[in-house]
């Protein structure tokens, strides 16, 4: 429910939607801007689910890495699906409004994903740790269902913890404008609108951020450490060279993700503005999906080559199957 303040005795209903104000200003770009989200969408989009189908239909393919590599690409269709489609409509409309319960369930993804990525990232930083670290014993320890553990924990967590606290935040009475000034329904936006103390609530995000945010990007670094240092250590610079490949991908997910989200949450207050934080929330939420799939195949021979391989086989089916349609008619 959102309340009006207008009486200070009575608490009034007054609307059941929020209006997501967003890129409202920018009128002459919305064009522009709509064109372009569209088409990143697209790239982020049809992206991932190529990188998804590319591991399920090659058998060498696999692997530990894989297996979270098709995890982690489910989570980024799930995240920007969740903002972008939305968003692309409001660009084109007057009323750009959104159902409290359409905000609490977007709300709930956005969480849910961007926890459950950060638990993910630590578990593939550890996939890596094992593989340079330890690797007679990677098999053993990174088994089938050690992998299916580690993943459904990373789920496990993103779920339960988002799913409490955004019904928390949603319990709360929100009163005065529903006009949230953002283009999606972020966290810090939606407490602004609440017309109760909300200390416990913040205190509750800054928590869930210190555990679930900052403790895996804790584990993150202490298994790149160990990574380098054992790097460091063979004798060879192949060797060198080869085991610091086998993980320089997932350190640049790594440094985009966190980079990004630094950006997002921690920016300079004193010099940023309304509409400038709202771009870089955008890039965000379109940049690591565009660019993770890009990073993970351009990056990784064993990608390309079952890919050639994919291309390869699907053309001689093409071709077999239009060769039996002609012996067929003659």
């Amino acid at each position: 429910m959102i309340y009006s303040e207008n009486n200070p005795g009575e608490n009034r209903t007054i609307s059941d939607v929020f209006i997501l104000v967003g890129f409202s200003n920018l009128k002459k770009l919305q064009i522009i801007l709509f064109l372009g989200l569209l088409v990143t969408y697209l790239v982020a989009l049809i992206g991932n689910l190529l990188v998804i189908l590319l591991i399920k239909l090659n058998p060498s393919l696999h692997t530990p890495m894989y297996f979270f590599l098709v995890n982690l690409s489910i989570l980024e269709i799930c995240y920007t699906s969740s903002v972008v489609p939305q968003l692309l409509i409001h660009l084109l409309v007057d009323q750009k409004t959104i159902t409290i319960a359409g905000c609490a369930a977007q709300m709930y993804v956005i969480t849910i994903m961007g926890l459950t990525e950060c638990c993910l990232l630590a578990v593939m930083a550890y996939d890596c740790y094992v593989a340079i670290c330890h690797p007679l014993h990677y098999r053993t320890i990174m088994s089938g269902r050690a992998c299916a553990q580690l993943a459904g924990a990373s789920w496990i967590i993103g779920i339960s913890v988002e799913v409490a606290q955004t019904t928390w935040i949603f319990s709360l009475p929100f009163c005065g404008s529903n006009r949230i000034h953002h283009f999606f329904c972020d966290i810090p936006p939606v407490l602004k609108m609440a017309c109760t103390d909300t200390s416990k609530n913040e205190i509750m995000v800054l928590t869930v951020s210190v555990l679930f945010i900052v403790g895996p990007f804790l584990l993150i670094i202490l298994s790149f450490i160990c990574i380098i240092s054992t790097i460091l250590m063979l004798p060879s610079v192949e060797g060198r060279n080869k085991a610091f490949s086998t993980c320089s991908s997932h350190v640049m997910v790594v440094t985009l993700f966190y980079g990004m989200a630094l950006i997002t949450y921690l920016g300079l207050k004193s010099i940023s503005t309304s509409e400038s934080d709202q771009m870089i929330s955008l890039m965000n939420t379109i940049v690591g999906p565009v660019l993770n799939p890009i990073i993970y195949t351009l990056r990784n021979k064993d990608v390309k080559g079952a890919f050639k391989k994919t291309v390869q086989k699907s053309l001689f089916s093409h071709n077999l199957r239009k060769q039996r349609i002609k012996d067929g008619v003659n």
